[in-house]
């Protein structure tokens, strides 16, 4: 008898111990429990996503479990696999790769688990809803901020990573705005690349390489994001070039920011990421408690029109980029200033 007292207690005490490691969700709609994968916690942005959604899925009664995949299609796979074992309730999903997660999503669906796509829309699978900015408007910002700056010239388009589908968007805003003038002459496209991972230091190399296949004669660089815009300017810096090309960016990293106050970036997109991230976690909460969130709009993903809420951005140039963040709480005037 002692024996099984014994052994009963240690059973309790297993249990209770993984409990607290993996909690099962599905207890209560109340309080549900969810699973945050993003692509690259290194990254500035989404290191913000991450802090906003987690404090507004808290204050909505809800659990967050965050994992970051490091740049890895196999390590962001597992970790989905590793919150469907947990149970969750619903998985966030900001994509490193957006076509390679059909095993794992279709492993979601089938464990009632509801799938949301963030920021980047997930490719060839069902899912249970997208939130995003307008990728497309974005880009026409990108392409419409260096075209005011320099109509006619020589361009080099510095596209985002080939596994991100938001690259591809952000390239049919940038031409929607560019062909025109290409078609006309004005601009000629003397080169352009995709970067790998939306490495600043892959954007670097490469636009050192554009310099010098063109003697330096590049009148203009569209880059899809700050990142590559930094490793863009920073080649143009070594050629004392930094200021007299416009350069392009979007999300409104702090260092990007700095340059377009500088002078050398031309403009930036802002997307609040609190605003984001916020109805993120609402339209999570949602799903998990049986309600429709409110979108509005649809996008085609390969396999269905996704049901989407879609954010609008705000274009920062030098004349209004301090004041738009610092009034919306992003960044502070010290930060901005370098105290």
């Amino acid at each position: 008898m002692h024996k099984k007292i014994v052994n009963s207690l240690i059973c309790s005490a297993v249990l209770a111990s993984l409990t607290l490691v993996a909690p099962l969700a599905h207890a209560s709609k109340e309080h549900p429990v969810i699973g945050f994968c993003i692509d690259d916690l290194r990254v500035e942005r989404w290191s913000r996503d991450r802090d906003y959604f987690v404090a507004a899925a808290e204050k909505l009664g809800a659990t967050v479990s965050v994992q970051s995949a490091n740049a890895s299609a196999e390590r962001q796979n597992a970790q989905i696999e590793n919150l469907i074992a947990r149970n969750v309730d619903v998985i966030v999903i900001v994509p490193f790769n957006s076509k390679t997660l059909g095993n794992v999503i279709a492993e979601a669906k089938k464990a009632g688990i509801k799938v949301v796509s963030y920021d980047r829309l997930i490719l060839g699978s069902p899912v249970d809803g997208y939130i995003s900015f307008d990728n497309e408007k974005v880009g026409e910002m990108e392409g419409q901020g260096v075209y005011d700056a320099q109509p006619k010239g020589n361009y080099f388009l510095l596209g985002g990573a080939p596994t991100d589908n938001n690259a591809k968007m952000l390239r049919e805003g940038q031409l929607k705005i560019l062909q025109p003038a290409i078609d006309k002459g004005d601009i000629k496209i003397v080169g352009q690349q995709w970067v790998p991972e939306w490495s600043a230091s892959t954007a670097l190399r490469i636009v050192e390489d554009a310099l010098t296949a063109n003697n330096n004669k590049i009148d203009a660089i569209v880059a899809s994001n700050d990142g590559t815009a930094g490793g863009a300017i920073q080649a143009l810096a070594a050629q004392h070039l930094a200021g007299k090309v416009p350069v392009s960016g979007q999300d409104a990293d702090l260092a990007a920011v700095k340059r377009v106050i500088d002078g050398t970036q031309a403009m930036t997109v802002y997307k609040p990421l609190k605003l984001i991230a916020g109805e993120a976690a609402k339209m999570s909460v949602q799903l998990a408690q049986g309600q429709t969130p409110a979108f509005n709009a649809k996008y085609d993903n390969g396999v269905e029109q996704v049901n989407t809420i879609l954010l609008q951005p705000t274009l920062l140039t030098k004349s209004n980029a301090a004041d738009v963040v610092v009034k919306d709480g992003f960044y502070t005037q010290q930060q901005l200033s370098g105290q």
